[in-house]
């Protein structure tokens, strides 16, 4: 049977078939060597330097998210999700204008209304879930870069990936898509039209709450993603191989995990929305959610492990029911094997655009049926 006729799950479960070539191990051993050494005639025939720019381990672990993007141009690991999105924008020259999604990891708009500017470059937020308003706020032959986040954190806005690109095509400009919520799983940016896709990997990409990592994949070998490429060799910005080889384990069961999540999520998500404590549940996968449509045509196999519930009370009940969880963890992140609940304004702090009495809700691998019950119970002690 030809690798190629397989399914995307069958190779990412062996991945890609690699195995150690000396003992035959289905493993292969992790490579932490710094430094190669060079051969009589001066050149390096392994293909490796030095441990800075590249390594045989985070190559392998490149080259099953590739394949699982559908990237041509390949992948490119780095030590966090800010680390691979930053580098994106580090990519641009000063004065370039940027249109970035409104709603979208708190983090990385910090880092665009501070860092960015101060870098020179003009950056104007929109909702990119509305085409008008990205097409309004595109600049021809300006614009170098449109950035969307989708699923958007943490109110789950769904963007048309296809119509933003065919915007930034005519443009003149390049898409990338954070896609960290929805993974090659559900969605494939590339395939859809976008340049580039990142992934906070530290999130289902790695799936066990153990590595901070990030990730960039490429439909095109461009003089773009090669900026990119020295960005992050002159950052030092490379995942460690001992990271690599926990992100590469975590790709093995990718789709086994996400699909149990997004199942749970999906169920949690249908029973919340009627439940007395829950004024409003965000998520794709409901018929009344704004962007139910667009998702349903550019995610497959299902919605998503995220989902957030508005709570009847406000601010103060939504923050007492996360007090009150039992089998949920309180913690920040998302997309591990265990589920998570936080109050995210708390997080966020001023200027935030998320509700003060929303909850977000990582759905793990734990039994529906539990986790639900432990929500019920506390959103009930939040009222009492």
């Amino acid at each position: 049977m030809s690798k190629r006729s397989l399914h995307p799950r069958s190779l990412a479960a062996q991945a890609m078939g690699k195995i150690d070539p000396q003992t035959k191990g289905v493993v292969t051993p992790i490579h932490i060597a710094t430094t190669y050494i060079r051969d009589e005639d001066n050149a390096y025939s392994s293909g490796f330097v030095y441990g800075r720019p590249d390594n045989e381990t985070i190559r392998e672990a490149e080259s099953v998210l590739a394949m699982l993007e559908e990237a041509k141009a390949g992948a490119l690991l780095f030590g966090s999700g800010m680390a691979a999105a930053t580098a994106v924008f580090q990519a641009l020259s000063p004065g370039d204008h940027v249109v970035a999604s409104k709603v979208m990891y708190w983090a990385l708009r910090a880092w665009l209304l501070t860092e960015a500017t101060r870098w020179g470059l003009i950056v104007d937020f929109v909702e990119t879930d509305d085409l008008t308003a990205v097409k309004a706020a595109v600049k021809p032959g300006v614009t170098k870069l449109i950035w969307a986040e989708t699923p958007s954190n943490p109110l789950w806005t769904i963007t048309d990936i296809a119509g933003v690109a065919e915007i930034a095509r005519k443009a003149g400009a390049r898409l990338a898509v954070d896609s960290t919520c929805a993974s090659p799983v559900h969605t494939r940016p590339l395939t859809l039209g976008a340049d580039i896709v990142m992934h906070a990997a530290t999130k289902v990409l790695n799936g066990h709450s153990d590595v901070v990592a990030g990730a960039l994949c490429a439909r095109q070998d461009d003089e773009f993603w090669n900026r990119i490429k020295t960005v992050r060799k002159g950052q030092g910005g490379i995942l460690g191989p001992f990271e690599a080889y926990l992100l590469m384990r975590g790709l093995r069961t990718l789709h086994l995990r996400q699909e149990r999540q997004s199942a749970s999520a999906m169920a949690l998500a249908q029973r919340l929305s009627a439940h007395p404590q829950v004024a409003r549940v965000l998520y794709p996968g409901l018929p009344q959610h704004p962007g139910h449509d667009i998702a349903a045509r550019q995610m497959e196999g299902g919605f998503g492990f995220m989902l957030s519930v508005q709570v009847t009370g406000g601010e103060a009940a939504a923050i007492k029911a996360a007090a009150h969880v039992e089998l949920y963890k309180r913690a920040t992140s998302l997309g591990g094997v265990e589920s998570l609940i936080e109050h995210r304004a708390s997080i966020e702090g001023a200027g935030s655009p998320c509700p003060t009495d929303l909850l977000r809700l990582s759905t793990g691998i734990e039994d529906v049926e539990d986790l639900y019950a432990d929500l019920d119970q506390a959103l009930k002690a939040g009222h009492r």
